[in-house]
């Protein structure tokens, strides 16, 4: 592991300053003090912080991320009230990060935390924003490889995606993907997926995957009947969040078409001199023009709610640069005036608004 640490991909002064490892915990008193032995272990020599989000754990993980916390300063925790879900834990976590680049992985030891430099020079090396984990050879019972190959599939289709595990949950990203992704309900599987219909781009790496190395697993098979809905809603607001209209306005022109259609052939038949009053397939036509015209006027009430939300919501676009003028910014650091962006180094401690980046070594 040494020659990844040496990498010149991953000397701090350059584009890459460290490494902010997010990890969710729920109930894994037996696993967590052996995840941060590992994690500190495969960092060595690379400048990072590992945030722990307690999810309302009650076996006594709390406890033991105290004691994490008190020796040292590398390590910091949020604990929620209660039990709300890895995406609102990786959420939380990500609000505090203070490097430009995020790793994410589970605390149950399944998760390598050695491929974290890997995916790092993978990422930087091919220019991705996000690389995710392949579990190629998982190390879980036929119960959960079967439905979650299933899953994967269903995903790659739906989306568009080309990626084949994604639900492995260790991943390293650039800050700017976690701070344009929205999370909530089951949404973190689709990490990819958000970050694609951004802009983004995206890539895959097999990965080291584990047997557990204690405790229990806390997801059922009701996680991919969740999973599903949300794959759904993703789907739709990928493609539709921003133009509604197309969506249900098509939906409604093809089937007010087939109405119309039918009422015409019904028309010829009548001026044929054949009844069509007790026919069915009247009832069915003037039905479909009905329905089609509904759905129309749906889209247009959902397209007026997102215009009229625009404002408030997160901007249509995703800006991969942004340059401006800064010999006449004296907020700026020296060194960004003079045209070097990323002083060998490093910034000086303090807060830098221009960039929104932190470089203090202040527990989270």
């Amino acid at each position: 592991m040494e020659e990844r640490q040496e990498s010149v991909a991953l000397r701090p002064g350059g584009e890459f300053d460290g490494v902010s490892v997010v990890v969710p915990v729920f109930n894994e008193a037996e696993c967590i003090e052996r995840t941060h032995a590992e994690i500190e272990t495969a960092l060595d020599g690379i400048p990072h912080e590992i945030i722990y989000v307690d999810d309302g754990s009650t076996d006594g993980t709390g406890a033991i991320l105290e004691t994490l916390v008190a020796r040292s300063e590398e390590v910091g925790v949020i604990r929620f009230r209660r039990n709300f879900g890895k995406s609102a834990a990786l959420a939380a976590g990500f609000s505090r990060v203070r490097y430009r680049t995020v790793a994410t992985m589970d605390a149950d030891l399944q998760d390598d935390p050695r491929e974290i430099p890997r995916l790092l020079e993978k990422m930087f090396e091919e220019d991705l924003d996000l690389v995710s984990g392949w579990k190629r050879d998982r190390k879980d019972p036929l119960e959960k490889r079967v439905p979650s190959k299933l899953f994967n599939r269903t995903t790659q289709v739906l989306t568009g995606v080309r990626l084949n595990d994604f639900n492995c949950g260790l991943k390293v990203y650039r800050t700017e993907v976690v701070r344009e992704v929205t999370l909530y309900g089951e949404l973190h599987r689709y990490i990819p997926a958000l970050a694609h219909y951004r802009g983004f781009r995206v890539g895959e790496e097999v990965v080291n995957h584990r047997p557990r190395g204690g405790g229990s697993s806390k997801f059922g098979f009701e996680r991919y009947v969740r999973g599903m809905f949300d794959l759904m809603s993703i789907v739709f607001l990928g493609l539709y969040q921003r133009r509604p209209l197309h969506l249900f306005g098509g939906i409604g022109l093809a089937i007010s078409s087939v109405g119309v259609a039918i009422c015409a052939y019904l028309t010829v038949l009548k001026f044929a001199g054949y009844g069509i009053g007790d026919r069915p397939l009247l009832i069915l036509g003037v039905l479909l023009i009905i329905v089609g015209v509904q759905s129309v006027s749906f889209g247009l009430i959902a397209e007026l709610i997102a215009r009229t939300s625009y404002a408030s919501s997160e901007p249509p676009y995703s800006i991969s640069r942004e340059m401006r003028g800064a010999a006449n910014r004296p907020d700026l650091h020296p060194e960004i005036r003079n045209g070097n962006p990323s002083p060998a180094g490093g910034l000086p401690e303090g807060e830098f608004p221009e960039t929104g980046l932190r470089t203090s070594r202040n527990e989270v």
